[in-house]
């Protein structure tokens, strides 16, 4: 029955998703806004971007720059942007974001490598403890399909975040913010079924519908009303603290039983603690490195100790799953 329930919202979450995800146009910011940016695009279209010129630069082009979806019009926003740069930088002024973004080097056709690659680890770190658990825990567990399921939310949420940092466009943008979302609702489902749900299985639907209805509320918002990058911080970061102290108050109640409570904690406590990172915001080092991406490297490892953690919980509902006995 859990399992049902489980994948029905993990279906539903993604099918929300699905139905709101319209463009939207991207925000303006200081590089983007110069005269001397915009009239160099303009030129630079006006030059390559029609007739034999866009002819010669598409049979140019390699096939993964057309595969990613870079276009003329692509290359010459690339080009402008760094001869801005280039000019502040002379004039000695701090180096602008463009549309929302630090500049960064392109290699290949990631736009963002230090971020692509981070998110690519964090998604087989994930994807190697999936395949962990499911091998060291019978799916008799009672918290066995419910682990799965954000597993599979999670691994979603990672790939669309290593095609958003590939290649920013405005459907991978909204995916990579979207699948983000519903890894903090369900995180907030994962916690509700293991303190509250075994015992109480009604308790644990109440709050996956509610918690449907938010992710839903909150994709609409983004799509029909506006796409505020400050709203989406502030109502993830406010499922994030709820999120803590529930399960910080779950291991302070359970560790004197638990032995291993300790990982837990410390995997909410680093996870929360290693998002301040986002907070530094600096201009990429080497044009690659920039707080989003330390804070994606840096929670690569949190994977090992959180599947430590899941395993050894299931194993021990498991066994203490009898007639009379009290889940934890």
């Amino acid at each position: 029955m859990t399992g049902r329930t489980d994948s029905s919202m993990t279906r539903l979450m993604f099918l929300a998703a699905a139905v709101f995800l319209l463009f939207a146009p991207a925000s303006a910011s200081q590089g983007d806004k110069e005269p001397v940016y915009r009239d160099c695009v303009k030129q630079c279209v006006r030059t390559n971007c029609t007739g034999a010129r866009l002819r010669g630069f598409q049979s140019a082009q390699p096939p993964y720059m057309a595969l990613t979806g870079w276009t003329c019009r692509d290359d010459c926003r690339y080009q402008c942007m760094w001869t801005t740069v280039g000019l502040y930088q002379a004039e000695g002024y701090s180096v602008p974001q463009f549309h929302g973004k630090w500049p960064f080097a392109r290699f290949l056709c990631f736009e963002e490598p230090a971020s692509a690659l981070a998110s690519l680890l964090n998604g087989l770190a994930c994807l190697l403890m999936l395949l962990r658990y499911r091998s060291a825990v019978p799916r008799q567990s009672p918290m066995y399909h419910t682990i799965t399921a954000f597993s599979l939310v999670s691994l979603n949420a990672w790939f669309w975040s290593t095609v958003f940092h590939t290649r920013d466009t405005y459907l991978t943008e909204k995916m990579d913010y979207f699948c983000a979302s519903a890894v903090i609702l369900y995180s907030i489902y994962l916690c509700c079924v293991r303190t509250l749900g075994l015992r109480r299985p009604a308790i644990s639907s109440m709050v996956g519908v509610l918690l449907i209805l938010a992710f839903t509320s909150h994709v609409s918002y983004l799509t029909f009303v506006s796409f505020d990058y400050g709203y989406n911080m502030a109502a993830n970061a406010t499922i994030g603290m709820i999120n803590l102290f529930w399960w910080l108050c779950w291991c302070w109640l359970n560790r004197r039983i638990l032995p291993y409570w300790w990982k837990c904690g410390m995997v909410v406590l680093l996870l929360h603690g290693l998002a301040l990172l986002e907070l530094l915001d600096f201009p990429p080092l080497f044009w690659v490195l920039d707080a989003h991406a330390v804070w994606h490297l840096s929670t690569v490892p949190v994977h090992f100790l959180f599947y430590s953690f899941l395993i050894d919980d299931s194993l021990h509902l498991l066994n203490t799953e009898k007639p009379g006995v009290k889940l934890d």
